[in-house]
């Protein structure tokens, strides 16, 4: 960076910095801050705005989304692989920022190349990697907050990664609650990635970071040959969405690799009643009927019950699987028998899915 550079930067900084509230002097374009190799700079969007002449959301699909956005420019002097670094994320929402590295003529969108486009959805200290980059060709990079989050961060050029890989969050699916809050993790480790541990981190949806939670040593058997399976087993400590991720870490020269991320969910049965009704609504009143609730897994007898069908004793067709659920039961059968002087005539059968009925 040149000596004049730096002195214009330097004022127009000072100028700003006297309110939290104010843009910082990249802003624009035009000011944009020149990252010199290895060196550390804070920022922060708040107060950002956006000059819609000098972006093209078409360019990234669905990956960003301008608010807020501010500029940067490095140039390596060496051709070869960088890193971007994002540390130390402090923010309003949980969303943190987003990254766009390109090519082309400042402020001339039709001149672009998208190298790379990064949104975290957390505030994770986290890397970028930049590969094959030419020696004095210049490199725009734009940092926006993901869906208008105002945040303080670290941004750095190096030729190490820090922290963890940059990845997409996975939507949190329909089919991944756990009974009395304990995890299984399996994962394979890829012939492509050389590994000696793992480490395992743990997020919850509605906080900012992840947090270790574990280490897994690669192992050899007796031959000498890299076990390839691996399982985790933990404990949630209380109700909600977790998101597990497992990163592969290797000699200091190694880039480290995220093997796999995984949603687990434990929800909060026994604050909340989940009730099943029963399916009478066919049989007369004063009907004389046979309940019976049985594990349609293992057979086992839950509930067995003659009642004599009454309108006005709704009570009598509900029941609360709270109890059922905790105890790990998936699936329920039931059979109504209907019955006369101590004879049946008519059987009615029904498979119920708890997890479906919780809303699971």
């Amino acid at each position: 960076m040149s000596t004049k550079h730096n002195v214009l930067w330097l004022i127009c900084w000072l100028f700003c910095i006297g309110s939290i509230q104010a843009q910082v002097p990249n802003d624009n374009i035009e000011n944009r801050r020149i990252l010199e190799l290895e060196e550390i700079v804070w920022s922060n969007t708040t107060g950002c705005t956006v000059q819609r002449s000098c972006v093209d959301e078409s360019l990234t699909g669905k990956c960003v989304e301008y608010h807020n956005d501010q500029w940067f420019e490095f140039a390596p002097d060496v051709s070869g692989d960088y890193f971007v670094n994002i540390s130390g994320q402090t923010c309003r929402d949980i969303r943190g920022v987003q990254l766009v590295v390109l090519t082309g003529r400042p402020c001339e969108p039709e001149s672009y190349h998208i190298i790379s486009c990064t949104s975290l959805a957390s505030q994770d200290d986290i890397f970028v990697p930049l590969e094959g980059l030419q020696a004095k060709q210049t490199y725009l990079l734009n940092i926006d907050g993901y869906l208008n989050d105002q945040c303080q961060f670290n941004i750095a050029i190096s030729t190490k990664p820090n922290g963890i890989p940059a990845s997409v969050t996975p939507v949190i699916p329909a089919e991944n609650s756990i009974q009395n809050g304990r995890v299984t993790l399996q994962w394979i480790l890829p012939d492509s990635v050389s590994a000696t541990e793992f480490q395992i981190l743990r997020r919850e949806a509605t906080q900012f970071k992840a947090i270790a939670c574990g280490r897994k040593t690669v192992m050899r058997d007796s031959y000498g040959k890299l076990l390839k399976a691996y399982t985790f087993t933990h404990s949630l400590p209380k109700a909600g969405n977790y998101l597990y991720q497992i990163v592969a870490y290797g000699t200091a020269n190694e880039v480290p690799v995220l093997i796999k991320q995984e949603w687990k969910t434990m929800r909060s049965i026994a604050n909340s009643p989940i009730w099943y009704r029963l399916p009478l609504e066919k049989y007369p009143n004063k009907a004389e009927l046979l309940i019976v609730i049985t594990d349609a897994v293992t057979g086992k007898l839950l509930h067995k019950a003659h009642i004599t069908k009454r309108k006005n004793k709704p009570e009598q067709e509900t029941f609360m699987v709270n109890g059922w659920l905790a105890a790990g039961i998936k699936k329920l059968r039931i059979e109504v028998q209907q019955q006369k002087k101590g004879k049946t005539v008519s059987v009615f059968n029904q498979f119920v899915d708890l997890k479906n009925l919780a809303g699971f």
